[in-house]
């Protein structure tokens, strides 16, 4: 089971390339501002838009500059049971604490082609899966009874859930109990769904204010609820800025605006407007988390 701070990591680009540099220096200041583990190859770090050698080194780099300081829990999913297989076992190869595994998007399985999916990769490859559900984006809903049929026959250590239902979500975790994690997907929801019994977050704004959000997510969690709300509140506007447009756009933006890595996303992703650039950067300077880093050279965040 998981528990806390995880960070869906974004992809750094110079120019085409992968900017290898950028994304140890990320895994290092995550590392030291005290999340509790990283998740790359999500969605957040585009990962439609690697190729499968680009993938796979993205994910090898990660595991390898964390070197066991943190879980690293790496994407698998895909639209093909057997593409995820592979990409699962090269995740267990190359070192990996687990493995992410999306809803299959686009093709909208049945319940029991879900778990059916799952049911094959967990057939097919020993390591731990965090299983994924974001509608949203993949056009399909995971059921609750059916994330309990999966505990059954799979090594399933946490549930992302990214439905934006407090409904939902409090079914999922009568529906698992102390077999699974519940774990947000959604930043500015992270809150509620501790208080209704999830375990923590896969969070995108960790990757611009990871010592805040890890704190929050402690503070809830340690029932200290006045310190978890208070933090919640200085950070809410900023989480939702963060999805003004389409995810990690604004996320690459605010990076590149606190000094991190380039805001460079790959087509058929476009720049963000300079409207919403403008909105963003006020919820950046407006943030007591943020604001320090506005004036710091790319690279130099600490």
């Amino acid at each position: 089971m998981l528990r806390g701070t995880f960070v869906a990591l974004i992809t750094p680009f110079a120019g085409e390339e992968i900017d290898e540099p950028r994304l140890r220096d990320l895994v290092d200041w995550l590392i030291a501002n005290r999340v509790d583990g990283l998740v790359p190859c999500g969605t957040t770090g585009e990962t439609p838009s690697l190729s499968d050698t680009e993938w796979q080194r993205v994910a090898a780099v990660v595991i390898e500059q964390a070197a066991g300081r943190v879980p690293v829990i790496v994407g698998t999913g895909t639209t093909s049971t057997m593409v995820t297989i592979e990409r699962t076992r090269l995740a267990r190869e190359l070192g990996a604490t687990a493995a992410m595994v999306v809803m299959p998007y686009y093709n909208k399985p049945q319940q029991e082609g879900l778990y059916r999916h799952v049911a094959a990769i967990a057939d097919a490859v020993d390591l731990p899966l965090v299983i994924y559900n974001v509608p949203s984006r993949t056009g399909v809903n995971l059921a609750p009874e059916t994330a309990r049929r999966l505990l059954d026959i799979a090594p399933v250590i946490a549930f992302k859930d990214s439905s934006g239902s407090l409904d939902q979500v409090s079914e999922l975790v009568l529906a698992v109990g102390d077999r699974s994690s519940v774990l947000s997907g959604d930043d500015s929801l992270t809150l509620p769904i501790i208080a209704v019994g999830g375990q923590g977050v896969v969070s995108v704004l960790a990757n611009i204010a990871p010592a805040a959000t890890a704190t929050m997510v402690r503070a809830a969690l340690d029932g200290d609820l006045a310190r978890a709300r208070h933090l919640h509140g200085e950070l809410f506007p900023l989480a939702r800025a963060l999805f003004i447009e389409t995810n990690p756009v604004p996320v690459k933006t605010a990076a590149e605006l606190l000094g991190l890595c380039s805001a460079t996303v790959r087509l058929p992703l476009a720049p963000l407007a300079p409207a919403n650039r403008e909105r963003l950067l006020a919820a950046l300077a407006s943030c007591p988390h943020t604001a320090s880093l506005l004036a710091r050279p790319t690279g130099e965040a600490t």
